[in-house]
C-alpha cells in the first residue's frame, strides 16, 4: 500500500496530465510544505506527519477564508476554499461530534485516574496533551478543545 506522500505525488502527476492548474497548485503547495517540514526537522515524514502538515495548511486556509470574507474579497476566499477542498481529500475520515465527545470523556476518566481526583479546568493542558496524542489527524482539534472545556466544566 502506498504512503500518503506517494499518493499526493501521484495525484500531482495526474493533475499535470489533466492540466488541472487549480488542483496542481494546491498539491504543489502541500508537497512544498511537507518538504519544508522534512528539511527543518531532518526527518522523512510518515503518514501521521503528513496529516499534521495537511491539518496546519487547512487551518491556515480557514483563517484566510474568514479574513478575506470579512474584507469583502470573495474572489480570494473562493481560491482558498478550492485549495482547502483539495487538501481535505488527504485527511482520514474525521470523527463526528458524538465520537469526539465519547473519546474526550474516556480521556478525562484516564487523566482522573492518573491524578487520583477529578480533573478541573486547570488540568486542561494535561487532557489536551492526551487528546492530541490520541486524536490528532482523526478529529478537528478545535472541536476537541471545545469538548474538553465542556467536559471539565461539567
Amino acid at each position: 500500500m502506498a504512503t500518503l506522500k506517494e499518493r499526493i505525488q501521484d495525484d500531482m502527476k495526474a493533475a499535470m496530465r489533466a492540466k488541472d492548474s487549480a488542483r496542481l497548485g494546491a498539491i504543489r503547495l502541500l508537497l512544498a510544505a511537507i518538504k519544508q517540514k522534512e528539511v527543518d526537522d531532518r526527518v522523512a515524514l510518515d503518514d501521521a506527519g503528513v496529516i499534521a502538515v495537511v491539518d496546519r495548511l487547512l487551518k491556515q486556509r480557514r483563517d484566510s477564508i474568514a479574513a478575506f470574507e470579512q474584507a469583502g474579497r470573495d474572489d480570494l476566499a473562493a481560491k482558498e476554499r478550492a485549495e482547502a477542498e483539495v487538501l481535505q481529500t488527504y485527511l482520514p475520515q474525521r470523527l463526528d461530534a458524538a465520537a469526539i465527545a465519547a473519546a474526550v470523556q474516556a480521556l478525562v476518566q484516564r487523566v482522573a485516574s492518573e491524578l487520583g481526583r477529578a480533573p478541573t479546568a486547570a488540568d486542561m493542558g494535561k487532557v489536551m496533551a492526551a487528546a492530541k496524542a490520541e486524536l490528532a489527524g482523526k478529529a478537528d482539534m478545535a472541536q476537541v478543545s471545545a469538548a474538553v472545556k465542556a467536559a471539565l466544566a461539567g
